[in-house]
C-alpha cells in the first residue's frame, strides 16, 4: 500500500467557481483518488478555499463588508456546489483557519531561518486618482515576454509567465483606468537563484519517468532558465501577518506563497480533526509528507503550473535547506516534492474564454439545478481540456448526454435489468458458455488492467472511452445473441446463460464506471440488487476551528469501504426489481434555451 497525496488546487472564494475551474482541479483529481482508493492505496485528497488577496478585499470594499464576510459566504457556496459534484475529498477546508496561518509562519520562518528570504526593495504601484496602494492583479498592461495586452501585475495568462507590475508596457490601474505612479517598499524575497540548481536536478528526474505531460514538463523547465528573486510579502491589510513585522499590519505574506502550503495545512488538519475524534494521532499527515515512498499528485488549470512547479517546489527546498545556502529542516522535518504537476489546459465556452466579469460562464451550481452531476462529469472527463484547451458547448452536451450516456450505458443497464426482472425475476443461474459469452466476459475482464493504467497515469479521456467501448460490445452482445426472442421452456436455459452474461458484464462494467460517475453508479448498483454504496459520498459537515472555535463548513467524508478494482463473480439467485432509467434525455430545446439564458446575462452586463 503506498500512501498517495493527491493535492487538488484552491478554488478562490471571490465568488462561485464556474464549470471550467471544476474541469481543471476538480472532477481529474476525484476520478484519480477514487480509483487509488480501489486499487487498495492510501489516499489523502485535501484542498480548500483560498480566501486571501486583492479580489476579496476590493469585493469587500465595494458591498460594504468585511473581507471575512464575502470569504465565509463563498467558502459555503463552493463546499457545497463540489459536495453535489460528488468529489471524495478526504478534507476541504479554508485558508483563514488558525491552523493555517500557523504553518504558513512556520514554513516562512524556516525558509528565512535558512537564508531563502532575503529583504530587498521593490517599486511598489500606487493609484495616482485614490493615493492607494494597487496590488498586482489591479494593474494591467501589455506583457513584455509575449504582447499579451490583458497581462496582469502578477501574471500574464497567456503565456503564463509570473510578472512583477512594473514590467508591464503601457501599465494602467484597474481602479481609474490611469497609469500608476511606483514607489519603493522593502519586501521579503524567495531566493529562487540559490534554489534553481537543485530545481533544475529536480526536474530532470520527474522528467526522466516519463510521468508528466510534455507540455507541463517544458513549462516548468523554461521557468528555471531565467529566474530571480520573487516577492513573498505585499502591502496589503488583508492576509497572513509576515512573523518579524508584527507592527507593520500593511504588510503580509503573499497570498500564493500562502495558498500553496495549504496543502500541508490541510493535511495536518486532517489529522487534527481525526485525534480530536480518536482516530489515530495529529502527526499522522506525516506519511504523506515525510515518508520517501510517499508520492504526491497536484491538480490544477495549466495557468497554475509556476506556482506548483517552480514557487511551492522551491518553498519545500527553501524549508528542507536543499538550496545553495544549506540548512536544515525545522519542525515539520524534511517535506517531499511533488510527484507529478497534473496540469489540464483550457476550457472554453461556446468558443469564448470564460469570464464572470464580462457573463460569459455557467457556474457549477447552476448546471447542478438543470442537469444531473454526472452529465457535466462524463463530459468532462470524456471531451475536457485535459491535455489540449477544450470547449464547452450546449449541443455537444445534449449530444454526449443523450446518444452515449443514455443510448449507450443507460440503455445497457435498462434493458438486461428490465429483462431479468420480467424473465426471471432474480439473477439466473448460468448453464454452458458459448464462446460469445466468454468472450465478451473476458474482454470487460481485461478492461481492469487497461482501464486502471490509463487513469493512473492520467489518461482519463481514454479511459473513459474505453469503458464506452466495451458497453459498445455489450449492447452488440445482445443484438447477436437475441435474448428477447428466446420465449420456449426449450430455450430457457440459454436465455439465462445470456442474461447472467449480461449481468455480469454490467456489474463489472459498473465498477469501473463508477469512479467517473459516483451517484448513477450507486443507482445502477442498487438495480442489480447491491446496497447503493458503491461509491461512497462526500457530506458536508459543520466544523470549529480547531483553534478559534470558529464555525464553518467543511468537505470530506469516510471512504474507507470501497470495492475492489478488479472483476467480481454476481450471485444468482440474487432478487432483481423492474428498473428505472438512470439517466434522462435531454429535448433538444435545452441547447436553444441556454444559448438565450447565455445572451440574457450578456445583455445584463
Amino acid at each position: 500500500m503506498t500512501h498517495i497525496l493527491t493535492a487538488v488546487a484552491w478554488p478562490y472564494a471571490n465568488g462561485p467557481r464556474h464549470i471550467g475551474h471544476v474541469a481543471g482541479f476538480g472532477v481529474p483529481s476525484d476520478v484519480f483518488s477514487r480509483y487509488m482508493r480501489m486499487r487498495g492505496e492510501d489516499v489523502l485528497m485535501v484542498s480548500g478555499t483560498d480566501e486571501h488577496g486583492t479580489p476579496i478585499l476590493v469585493a469587500a470594499e465595494d458591498e460594504g463588508v468585511t473581507p471575512e464576510q464575502i470569504a465565509d459566504r463563498n467558502n459555503r457556496i463552493i463546499v457545497e456546489d463540489l459536495a453535489n459534484l460528488g468529489l471524495s475529498y478526504d478534507l476541504f477546508t479554508r485558508t483563514t483557519t488558525v491552523n493555517h496561518e500557523q504553518v504558513v509562519q512556520t514554513l516562512f520562518r524556516g525558509c528565512r531561518d535558512n537564508g531563502y528570504m532575503v529583504q530587498q526593495d521593490m517599486p511598489v504601484a500606487i493609484d495616482p486618482k485614490t493615493g492607494n496602494t494597487l496590488p498586482d492583479r489591479y494593474i494591467e498592461g501589455t506583457c513584455p515576454i509575449c504582447g499579451y495586452e490583458g497581462a496582469r501585475g502578477d501574471q500574464c495568462d497567456n503565456c503564463g509567465n509570473q510578472l512583477d507590475p512594473q514590467d508591464l508596457i503601457n501599465p494602467v490601474s484597474k481602479v481609474s483606468g490611469l497609469p500608476p505612479r511606483f514607489e519603493n517598499s522593502t519586501h521579503y524575497f524567495l531566493d529562487l537563484p540559490a534554489l534553481a540548481q537543485r530545481l533544475s536536478q529536480w526536474l530532470d528526474e520527474v522528467e526522466a519517468t516519463g510521468e508528466w505531460r510534455p507540455n507541463v514538463i517544458s513549462f516548468s523547465k523554461h521557468l528555471v532558465e531565467d529566474v530571480r528573486p520573487r516577492a513573498m510579502t505585499r502591502d496589503i491589510s488583508w492576509g497572513i501577518p509576515v512573523p518579524g513585522w508584527e507592527d507593520q499590519p500593511s504588510k503580509r505574506l503573499y497570498v500564493w506563497f500562502d495558498a500553496v502550503i495549504g496543502y500541508l495545512s490541510a493535511s495536518i488538519e486532517w489529522a487534527r480533526r481525526r485525534a480530536q475524534a480518536g482516530i489515530g494521532t495529529v502527526d499522522d499527515w506525516r506519511a504523506w509528507w515525510n515518508d520517501d515512498d510517499a508520492r504526491s499528485y497536484y491538480f490544477m488549470g495549466k495557468d497554475n503550473i509556476v506556482f506548483h512547479s517552480e514557487i511551492w517546489p522551491a518553498e519545500l527546498l527553501a524549508y528542507n535547506g536543499e538550496g545553495d545556502k544549506g540548512g536544515k529542516p525545522g519542525e515539520f522535518g524534511t517535506l517531499q516534492l511533488p510527484t507529478q504537476v497534473v496540469a489540464s489546459e483550457f476550457l472554453t465556452m461556446e468558443g469564448k474564454k470564460f469570464s464572470s466579469s464580462h457573463h460569459i460562464v455557467i457556474y457549477v451550481r447552476d448546471v447542478l439545478e438543470r442537469y444531473s452531476a454526472d452529465a457535466l462529469r462524463y463530459f468532462i472527463s470524456i471531451a475536457g481540456p485535459e491535455t489540449s484547451d477544450a470547449d464547452f458547448t450546449w449541443a455537444e452536451f445534449v449530444r454526449r448526454n443523450n446518444s452515449e450516456l443514455v443510448a449507450g450505458w443507460g440503455n445497457l443497464v435498462n434493458r438486461t435489468v428490465s429483462m431479468v426482472a420480467k424473465r426471471f425475476g432474480q439473477i439466473p443461474e448460468p448453464g454452458d458458455f458459448e464462446p460469445i459469452d466468454t468472450e465478451l466476459l473476458q474482454a470487460i475482464q481485461d478492461g481492469f488492467s487497461t482501464v486502471g493504467s490509463m487513469i493512473a497515469h492520467h489518461h482519463q479521456h481514454a479511459a473513459l472511452s474505453e469503458i464506452m467501448r466495451l458497453v459498445g460490445e455489450a449492447n452488440t452482445y445482445v443484438s447477436r445473441t437475441e435474448p428477447f426472442k428466446l420465449k420456449s421452456d426449450d430455450e430457457r436455459p440459454r436465455l439465462a446463460t445470456i442474461l447472467y452474461t449480461l449481468m455480469q458484464a454490467v456489474f463489472d462494467l459498473n465498477t469501473m464506471m463508477c469512479v467517473f460517475l459516483p451517484h448513477s453508479s450507486n443507482d445502477v448498483d442498487r438495480q442489480l440488487g447491491g446496497d447503493g454504496t458503491l461509491a461512497p459520498m462526500p457530506e458536508v459537515r459543520e466544523v470549529q476551528d480547531l483553534d478559534s472555535g470558529k464555525p464553518y463548513p467543511v468537505l470530506t467524508g469516510d471512504y474507507s469501504n470501497v470495492r475492489e478494482w478488479a472483476h467480481q463473480d454476481v450471485t444468482p439467485g440474487t432478487p432483481i426489481a423492474k428498473p428505472h432509467p438512470i439517466f434522462q434525455k435531454l429535448d433538444e430545446s435545452v441547447i436553444a434555451e441556454e444559448l438565450q439564458r447565455l445572451s440574457a446575462s450578456d445583455e445584463g452586463e
